[in-house]
């Protein structure tokens, strides 16, 4: 997949010290406080226009974009473990930060003070807003398009725009363009109108039809076709048991090991598969594959587990993170049951809760604390669905102390279902703030 450096991309030199530099220093002053992961980006962006577009022409197995609703952080941690466990060296954007700012933000963990990174591949996490201009800028060789949910529609309006800012991306894509077969709007894609190859992943229909919710795709209302196309799927999930799970890579069964139990996991491992496989062409080995699920950690705040009082050996604390319905009615879903002890947050960053009100909350017989800025709507929520309630407090470190007063659970782990901002807060509190995972 190694390609020639496209035209507008410009080489790393001594032009960028100064830029690097300052966004670097800017970055540990940041992280010294215990945040800030996109100034840094914006402040060397400002600085340096030119430098984002010199990624283009770093990487010997290209760049690959991961967008979607749900699941980018995921599946771009995913991809990026399955190419190292295959040997490559990735530069990724592990936190989630996906925006260009963001992405500038990574690039100045990774790269030295002239702007060059030592990678074999970048696996970047893009929001679809930016999508197109960002495939302008770093000439992506894979496109991976997971699902179009319902999201963000104070900033997006409508589903199909979301679906058509992903899909004129993926007509950027030189090499290989992936979608999910299961999505009613990605699944109608025009593969004449790519440039790349087109290639489709999903979940055997029997699987999703057992799911309580499916895959909380969201319905396609414009072409007056409700479902999706049928496509053959490169890699498919055919078995789902807890976090193991079988998936068809063409035509061959590969048994993995999720970081965290969810269908949603499954799919995303399917995507991941798939990209992994067009990457890496004939290199790629199913073995390797499953050897990078099994070693895999999960994503920074998606099923991680962190000590409540600072032992080891003591109580802990699992993050579910959520910021939309579809993603806290998935995760929901992968319960086994009702949490033992559990905190509910969610915080000013999502404007309009309404979106609380379409998810089916059955699952839980009580929750012990609901915090953060817009706990009392929350709250409201629960009280319609005569879910029981302990605490309500808006205060997210007040909510923590409170959690941390109580007494140890039988199973030795509290759930905290989070949306991104409080599961930073959250994890600070308990002495995880740093926002780096480890790199190979």
């Amino acid at each position: 997949m190694s390609e020639a450096r496209p035209p507008h991309a410009r080489t790393p030199g001594l032009r960028y010290v100064f830029p690097v530099a300052a966004g670097k220093l800017a970055r540990f002053a940041t992280r010294l406080r215990g945040g800030g992961s996109a100034f840094p980006g914006y402040l060397t962006n400002r600085l340096a226009p030119s430098l984002l577009p010199t990624l283009a022409g770093q990487f010997p197995h290209g760049v690959v974009f991961v967008l979607g609703s749900n699941g980018k952080t995921t599946t771009t941690h995913m991809v990026s473990e399955v190419l190292r466990a295959h040997g490559l060296t990735v530069f990724t954007n592990p936190t989630g930060a996906n925006l260009p700012q963001g992405v500038t933000s990574a690039l100045l963990a990774d790269a030295t003070l002239t702007g060059r990174v030592r990678a074999d591949v970048a696996v970047l996490e893009v929001d679809e807003g930016y999508a197109a201009d960002l495939a302008d800028l770093l000439s992506p060789s894979v496109i991976l398009s997971l699902n179009v949910q319902v999201d963000q529609l104070y900033r997006f309006y409508e589903t199909e725009r979301v679906a058509d800012m992903m899909l004129e991306a993926s007509t950027r894509a030189s090499s290989h363009v992936v979608v999910n077969r299961d999505d009613p709007y990605l699944s109608k894609i025009d593969v004449d109108a790519m440039r790349g190859e087109v290639s489709f992943f999903g979940v055997a229909p029997e699987i999703i039809a057992a799911s309580a919710h499916g895959l909380a795709n969201a319905d396609d209302t414009r072409s007056g076709e409700a479902g999706a196309l049928g496509h053959r799927a490169f890699a498919e999930v055919t078995a789902v048991d807890g976090r193991a799970v079988t998936v068809s890579v063409d035509g061959s069964a590969v048994d993995i090991t999720l970081p965290a139990k969810g269908l949603h996991y499954a799919a995303d491992a399917a995507a991941a598969l798939t990209v992994a496989a067009r990457v890496l062409g004939s290199s790629f080995a199913a073995d390797a594959a499953a050897d990078g699920f099994a070693r895999m950690a999960p994503a920074y705040g998606r099923g991680e587990v962190i000590p409540l009082r600072g032992a080891a050996d003591g109580e802990q604390v699992e993050f579910v993170m959520f910021k939309n319905a579809p993603s806290l009615q998935m995760n929901l879903d992968a319960l086994d049951g009702a949490p033992e002890r559990l905190l509910l947050a969610i915080d000013e960053g999502t404007p309009d809760v309404s979106w609380l009100y379409d998810v089916d909350l059955d699952v839980l017989d009580h929750v012990d604390v609901v915090t953060g800025e817009k706990a009392y709507q929350l709250a409201l929520r629960l009280e319609h669905a005569g879910i029981p309630m302990g605490l309500v407090e808006p205060d997210m470190e007040k909510a923590v102390a409170h959690m941390r007063s109580l007494p140890d659970t039988a199973s030795g782990r509290q759930t905290w279902f989070v949306n991104y901002e409080l599961m930073m807060i959250g994890r600070r509190i308990l002495g995880h703030g740093d926002q780096e995972v480890a790199r190979r």
